[in-house]
């Protein structure tokens, strides 16, 4: 019955996305203006709602219902028996082809059939709508009526051209915040996660910048040729505020200037903090176009906010900070209480912010725990390599004893489903350096599946490259710090390991100690957990709803008994700026009360649990002698199977495509995380067509 009903509603979701696309496209048409639009105008009372009426009716209602029909999917998937593996029907098999790379080496990256097929309708659909709105605007423009208003005939079709730029543009800015909307109801129903929609926001981020820059040279330019440029600081009380749109542009050209790679990775700081300024941007584009048209992009702007808002609520709480272990491999675990309650998929991340360090800088790490092997425990790894990280580190193995480290989290978030590789009967997990991080959590819900529940696991072959031998202590990592399961030898497990930068192993056994470091409890310490509690879909689809109705309920009475008197009675119009003012502040004070009233509802429970933390006694001190991989004293049966696993070698590099075509198989999951070069060349052989077996899966980050 479960399964019928999540059927319907995944059913009704797409016929409502599919409206929504539908109305896209008619937008730039004569039809929608001329007969749709009114009729719309018509049941959008403008006694309560103004203006804006219409346009929530036809925009900003459908996507919001959208993320609640998607809360209560994911809601009865969530409460599901998800345990079952993936039938042959599954549609992530059938479409499993459409997944293949098609496109390997350019400026887009590694791009899959199906995502270049939706970034061509994409892009033919701002052509599409571009080209209508020019042949409707241009088709009114005579040397008649250009002589009416001053004006040339190319003056007034450079006119035209640069209100229809800004129009393209703000359709792209409709999109723009839909990836980075971190616990998105939205994403998990096209088989997207927020990390992995990342390169979604980078091409939406250029298309808009683009239209709106060339949007606002136009009008220069024109007010230019008109004699005209004091239009530029210009806000008018009924009309288009100029120098809002010119603050707005000039926002997000700092922004876009620091998002190009080139600048990114080597001023990741710059990058991080110049984006801020989204906030400035949305604020003055508001002011610019006016809360009526606005109401067109804010749908995914709306959704942003309460993501933001619920991050802001979790991230003002310390975290209680178990343990650590320090690698000689200048690498750090970090192990967090985290609540039973709280449960999380594979390849999940977090962000981290160590408030010593910077109270503004969050970083994403892997989650490397897997919540069912290990219930009370939340685990990252953390290589030295920025300049974040390597203060960390410093801290950490500093010779005086560290009591505690004050940590705030974000998260975690992550893919909806935890055993999508069990379709596979091998896993190819490929990874460069650090990369090797994401592939914990999945030979660690491997090792659950096969142990506690026995169930029926694909073979994995980890094939890890590293520079150094005393990066091999990273394997340490693959299992936990306590509780490993004694029955791991029923994991088929290979692992091979390629340090390319030496050619014999390092037998100075003195460089790979192991430090394990214990933190003390703290009074204001809580365990990890979610913010929303373990029905956390349906919170947030009640947020949704609850929120936007208190919206239309302050702004239906605010307009019926002060703004449309004024208009009605004295004829005059109401400010623009103040309208949309008084609409930006509903917004925030909707969500911010719904909001914290479910979190409040909530927050008993989690401080129940940081109680019981309090009161935990801390563990005394220990160490680890040292590496498994490095001739140390083996401890326990897990870490003998383990060694006896892996193959080392030294002074090679993997050959992927000799590793990959051999395995055996209906379906070989090739996992690849680390190293541009290296995820090109898995994604490469992949999409060759030489082996039909090999399905691509890319789990890396592009932050």
């Amino acid at each position: 019955m479960k399964t019928m009903i999540r059927g319907a509603v995944k059913l009704l979701f797409f016929v409502v996305f599919l409206g929504i696309m539908m109305m896209w496209i008619m937008v730039p048409t004569k039809v929608h203006k001329t007969k749709w639009l009114p009729k719309i105008r018509a049941k959008a009372n403008p006694i309560y709602f103004g203006k804006q009426g219409a346009v929530i009716l036809e925009f900003t209602f459908p996507v919001l219902f959208l993320a609640v029909l998607g809360c209560i999917y994911l809601h009865l998937g969530k409460k599901s028996n998800d345990k079952k593996s993936e039938s042959s029907t599954d549609p992530k098999i059938v479409l499993s082809p459409w997944k293949r790379p098609a496109l390997v080496k350019g400026p887009l990256g590694v791009v899959s059939w199906i995502e270049l097929a939706f970034f061509t309708m994409f892009i033919a659909l701002l052509i599409w709508s571009l080209g209508t709105y020019l042949q409707l605007g241009f088709a009114q423009i005579t040397p008649k009526s250009s002589a009416k208003h001053g004006e040339e005939v190319w003056e007034s079709k450079l006119h035209t051209l640069a209100l229809r730029l800004g129009l393209i543009g703000n359709l792209c800015l409709a999109f723009l915040f839909f990836p980075v909307t971190r616990g998105s109801s939205i994403l998990p129903l096209f088989g997207l996660t927020s990390e992995s929609s990342i390169k979604y926001h980078i091409w939406l981020g250029h298309i808009t910048m683009t239209f709106l820059t060339a949007h606002g040279l136009c009008y220069i330019i024109y007010w230019a040729a008109m004699n005209q440029l004091s239009e530029m600081v210009m806000w008018a009380n009924a009309e288009v505020a100029n120098i809002a749109g010119e603050l707005a542009l000039l926002a997000g050209l700092a922004m876009w200037a620091t998002t190009f790679p080139q600048i990114r990775r080597k001023f990741f700081e710059l990058f991080f903090y110049t984006h801020y300024l989204y906030i400035v941007f949305v604020i003055f584009f508001i002011f610019h176009v006016g809360i009526a048209y606005a109401c067109i992009a804010i749908p995914n702007l709306y959704l942003f906010l309460i993501d933001r808002y619920l991050r802001f609520l979790q991230s003002r709480q310390n975290v209680r900070l178990l343990s650590s272990r320090l690698l000689p491999c200048e690498t750090v675990e970090l192990n967090f209480s985290k609540s039973p309650a709280l449960q999380y998929n594979t390849t999940s991340i977090i962000f981290i912010n160590v408030p010593s360090i910077s109270k503004l800088q969050w970083h994403p790490f892997t989650i490397t725990s897997n919540s069912n092997l290990e219930p009370e425990k939340l685990s990252i790894v953390i290589k030295k390599e920025g300049s974040w990280s390597q203060k960390i580190y410093q801290i950490l193995s500093a010779p005086s004893t560290v009591d505690r480290l004050n940590v705030a989290v974000e998260g975690p978030y992550g893919p909806s489903s935890s055993t999508q590789f069990l379709r596979h009967d091998t896993l190819v997990m490929v990874s460069g350096g650090s990369g090797i991080t994401p592939f914990f959590s999945i030979i660690r819900e491997i090792i659950f599946l096969s142990t506690t529940m026995n169930r029926n696991t694909p073979k994995i072959i980890l094939v890890s490259a590293f520079k150094n031998s005393a990066d091999l202590t990273m394997l340490d990592l693959l299992l936990p710090i306590t509780g490993s399961p004694s029955e791991i030898s029923r994991v088929q497990l290979q692992i091979e390991a390629y340090i390319t930068r030496e050619k014999q192993q390092n037998t100075d056994n003195s460089k790979n100690l192991i430090r394990t470091i214990w933190f003390k409890p703290n009074v204001s310490d809580q365990s990890i957990s979610a913010i929303l509690g373990s029905n956390y879909w349906l919170w947030l689809g009640a947020i949704i709803s609850c929120s936007f109705i208190i919206y239309l309920i302050l702004m239906g009475i605010i307009t019926r008994y002060y703004i449309y008197p004024i208009e009605h009675n004295t004829h005059k119009i109401f400010a623009s700026a103040s309208r949309t003012a008084i609409c930006m502040l509903l917004i925030c004070i909707s969500i911010a009360i719904t909001a914290s009233a479910v979190v409040f509802k909530n927050k008993n429970r989690n401080a129940m649990e940081a109680k019981q933390i309090q009161n935990m006694d801390a563990p005394s001190p220990m160490t680890s002698p040292g590496s498994w991989f490095h001739n140390a004293e083996l401890e326990s049966f897990p870490q003998q199977t383990l060694v006896q696993a892996t193959n080392v070698h030294y002074g090679a590099r993997p050959d992927l495509k000799k590793i990959l075509f051999e395995c055996e198989g209906s379906s070989v999951g090739a996992f690849v995380s680390g190293p541009k070069q290296m995820r090109h060349d898995v994604a490469t052989i992949c999409a060759s067509g030489l082996a039909d077996n090999l399905h691509f899966e890319s789990i890396s980050f592009s932050w």
